[in-house]
């Protein structure tokens, strides 16, 4: 051979081999990307010809798909449509549009993802059907139910998790609404329910456990400035702070006090611990000053602040900004200020302070089901990262099972239970309150936490509080986890 010859050889190899790579490339680690771009129209035409998968909870499809006798082949169909509204979401053909669970896992339950590939090579040996995998969520359909129902006609969210393994039990937005609506395939109907959905005042699109417009998180968010404290090792809870009736924020005119108007108590100071309990505002305030905002951050990113979660729905990243002055670091002792939290990352801390100080990633799909009933993908338990030591997570839990059992969050309280909890009853400025409730049970041995929010005051405008109505609606989250 030449050396012209060989030359040649060796360029057309090596353009073989590019060629080979970047087939490869495309078929192989590309595909899944390639498959769910909204722009290949193929694929999401040949997604028809198969039946979707379905959404499952303890064992019973919460959203399937029917034979139907247009283009589409299959209708899909919601059962408890409004209940479960924020988990599944809708998908819907005509619009090319999809929500919730039907987007985040579309690749499995389309059957148009590369985990379907040696599927649809058993189907063709085999003649039978395409059909899309199965989405096992980790939701419990009675816990879920005990949310929607104690929620009931408020505007609000319940969170609840297993603070071991991150699994999220129950996930409810409300108001909810009828997603079979929006799966119709008649698309001028769908657009119009769409379009009434937006201009909906109560917003009944948001999912308020995880999106959203967030809240301030009240006096919830003084489980992290006194884990922040114990963690700094200059505090414990019986750490003493001046106790004045009315307290003038630092470097300001403005003057804030306990929402009952007097001190924390009677006496010139107050204990870190006695203050959780009561959920006087003064004291933590002035511990949030002498932590500086660095401090608290810190521990708040700890748990999850400023970060977005998939679980896998995407989560709004929940705020504790930087640089504050001493007058908004104060605010921010006891939730106020520019501080903003979803229910699922306040469910996070009391998850994290329940798991001794271990926060675990949440996540709501235990795993993908193949046609055959065989498990194609798990998900497994994931670490996010530890909060606290053991013991800091000990000293917050106490003065938590001291604010139910005698303090300012009785409403929690289930006998023979010992709960942990903290009422947050978050001001806005002349609107209605924001009513949060956050806790676990049994606090020895913890086998739920609970986030609960109410937006516009529960309906009392500024006469109601995370005690009255907040609290109660975890209580019954909590019962119906321990089969009360």
């Amino acid at each position: 051979m030449t050396k012209e010859l060989r030359r040649l050889s060796i360029v057309m190899l090596f353009m073989f081999i590019a060629l080979f790579v970047s087939v490869s490339w495309i078929q192989v680690v590309e595909a899944d990307s390639l498959a769910q771009n909204p722009h290949n129209k193929r694929t999401q035409l040949e997604s028809y010809e198969i039946q979707r998968g379905a959404i499952i909870v303890d064992g019973i499809s919460i959203a399937s798909s029917v034979p139907s006798d247009d283009t589409y082949k299959f209708q899909r169909v919601y059962s408890d449509a409004a209940m479960w509204a924020p988990v599944t979401g809708y998908f819907n053909p005509a619009l090319g549009s999809s929500t919730g669970i039907e987007h985040a896992m579309n690749a499995d339950l389309s059957g148009t993802g590369s985990n379907a590939f040696f599927a649809e090579i058993e189907r063709i040996f085999s003649g039978q059907p395409a059909r899309g995998f199965s989405v096992e969520l980790s939701l419990d359909a009675a816990v879920q139910k005990a949310a929607y129902d104690a929620l009931g006609d408020k505007k609000g969210a319940v969170i609840a998790i297993e603070p071991k393994t991150g699994r999220i039990l129950a996930m409810v937005s409300t108001p909810g609404f009828d997603t079979n609506l929006m799966a119709t395939h008649d698309a001028d109907a769908a657009n119009s329910t769409y379009d009434q959905l937006v201009d909906d005042p109560l917003k009944p699109l948001y999912n308020r456990a995880i999106a959203g417009d967030l809240n301030p998180p009240g006096s919830t968010f003084k489980l992290v400035v006194a884990a922040a404290a114990y963690a700094s090792g200059n505090f414990t809870p019986d750490s003493t702070l001046p106790n004045p009736a009315v307290y003038t924020l630092p470097g300001s005119s403005n003057r804030v006090s306990n929402a009952w108007g007097s001190a924390c108590g009677p006496g010139d100071t107050v204990t870190i611990a006695e203050a959780i309990r009561l959920s006087c505002n003064i004291p933590m305030a002035e511990l949030a000053v002498e932590l500086g905002d660095d401090a608290i951050r810190e521990m708040a990113e700890k748990f999850g602040f400023n970060r977005s979660f998939e679980t896998p729905l995407e989560s709004t990243a929940s705020s504790y900004p930087r640089a504050l002055d001493d007058a908004q670091t104060a605010l921010t002792g006891f939730g106020q200020g520019q501080v903003t939290a979803t229910p699922l990352q306040i469910a996070m801390v009391a998850a994290g302070i329940a798991n001794d100080g271990v926060v675990m990633n949440p996540q709501m799909v235990d795993a993908v089901i193949g046609n055959d009933l065989s498990v194609v993908r798990s998900f497994d338990n994931t670490e996010f990262g530890r909060a606290l030591e053991a013991d800091v997570a000990d000293e917050v839990t106490d003065a938590m099972v001291a604010s139910v059992s005698s303090g300012a969050a009785q409403g929690a309280r289930i006998d023979g239970i010992d709960v942990a909890g903290k009422t947050g009853t978050a001001e806005n400025g002349n609107r209605p309150h924001t009513l949060w409730f956050t806790g676990f049970a049994p606090a020895d041995d913890p086998a739920v936490a609970v986030a609960v929010v109410v937006e516009d005051g529960g309906g009392q405008g500024q006469s109601g509080s995370g005690d009255t109505i907040a609290a109660p609606i975890a209580k019954m989250v909590i019962e119906a986890v321990l089969g009360r």
